[in-house]
């Protein structure tokens, strides 16, 4: 298999991944960066990016990572195509195989390979994503003030994102599996105080319909049991809480994670318990997974990964 020597290789192409690039590049670390499945990453599938600082007027998901990757590329990033496949950060230089078919040896890596909404798997979800579907309340809730949503889910994160929209929206269903939510106490709490929002129990939300875009949902009651229950429930958006899978995978060998996944870093800093890697985004945040953040940690990787190599 044929293998490189880079000083700085880059996994991942979000704004953590173009970010680190663009600071490793001014350090003349000649950054290698890998753009993986997705390049650009979650924001890429959001509509309009409005709470980023700079951006008065707002900018297209699809936008900001082209001006992140082009002014990644002006400083002299070396941005290729192609995915991380196996990693071995048993020692230095790191070896990372992309594609299974060529291995990089790095002095050191930046993992900026981001997470990924979990859906529920219905055709619906594809058919209408970006026209209604949503799995971030925080970048999209804007765009439903005054209408009516659903959010899908029962744990903590739901009950944050029905809470946040019910700010936003007139009405806010929250669509729960079982009879019970997961969440925490006050969490529960909050959720069942606000008269804006309706708790569905033991509902499924198993299709949505609409000619432009998401006009309802259908749902079934008590799935599978002698009282089920199914009908339509008109909405304006619907919005997924069940969860993010950070795409750690290959890297769970050498770096510690959360039960979840999320790479764990040393507290205030992007740095993994392997010296000279580091991670950076959405892959080690499970509470903020915003833009700027992500932004922020990929500048905080690169200047790690400058000071590693002059040590």
């Amino acid at each position: 298999m044929e293998t490189e020597k880079v000083k700085c290789l880059i996994i991942g192409s979000g704004p953590a991944g173009y970010t680190a690039a663009i600071y490793a590049a001014r350090a003349n670390l000649s950054p290698v960066l890998y753009e993986g499945l997705q390049p650009g990453g979650q924001l890429t599938t959001t509509t309009d990016v409005e709470n980023f600082p700079g951006y008065p007027e707002g900018i297209s998901g699809t936008q900001m990572m082209d001006d992140l990757r082009r002014q990644a590329e002006r400083f002299g990033t070396d941005l290729r195509f192609g995915v991380a496949t196996a990693a071995d950060l048993s020692k230095s230089p790191y070896k990372i195989t992309i594609d299974e078919e060529k291995v990089i040896e790095a002095q050191t890596i930046i993992i900026a390979t981001g997470a990924a909404a979990k859906y529920l798997g219905l055709e619906d979800e594809k058919k209408y994503a970006g026209m209604g579907v949503s799995a971030c309340a925080t970048c999209d809730g804007f765009f439903y003030r005054k209408k009516v949503v659903a959010v899908v889910g029962g744990g903590d994160t739901a009950c944050e994102e029905a809470s946040y929209l019910a700010g936003l929206a007139s009405k806010v269903y929250l669509i729960v599996r079982k009879p019970f939510l997961r969440a925490s106490k006050i969490m529960q709490e909050r959720v069942m105080s606000n008269e804006k929002i309706e708790v569905l129990f033991e509902h499924n939300a198993v299709g949505l319909y609409g000619d432009n875009g998401v006009e309802g949902v259908h749902l079934v009651k008590r799935m599978g049991e002698p009282d089920e229950e199914r009908y339509d429930l008109a909405i304006d958006g619907f919005f997924l809480a069940i969860g993010h899978k950070p795409n750690s995978d290959i890297f769970k060998p050498y770096v510690d994670t959360d039960e979840t996944g999320y790479i764990l870093t040393e507290p205030g800093t992007p740095r993994t318990k392997v010296p000279g890697v580091f991670a950076a985004g959405d892959v080690a945040d499970p509470h903020y997974r915003q833009a700027i953040t992500a932004a922020a940690t990929g500048c905080m990787a690169a200047i790690e990964a400058e000071r590693y190599l002059l040590g």
